[in-house]
């Protein structure tokens, strides 16, 4: 996945996505509801568009940012 350039429709996903987050939030669904719900469409749209392989690395790649800290923007390097 890496050194490939994004989709040129990323950009408008990425803005739509926002502005759903916003009118959920705008309508008291809890953040964790929101997120729950978001990552649960994304993992049923992958089903569908990728191979299980892929989904596994994405979800390892998924969880290696969470481990360095890139989510929160701490950024720490080593284990």
């Amino acid at each position: 996945m890496t050194g490939e350039q994004p989709p040129e429709d990323l950009s408008h996903a990425g803005a739509v996505v926002d502005k759903a987050i916003e009118y959920m939030v705008a309508q008291n669904i809890g953040a964790l509801s929101i997120a729950s719900a978001l990552l649960g469409g994304a993992m049923a749209l992958l089903a569908r568009s990728v191979a299980d392989e892929a989904i596994v690395q994405i979800l390892n790649n998924a969880i290696e940012s969470v481990r360095n800290g890139e989510l929160r923007g701490t950024g720490r390097t080593g284990g």
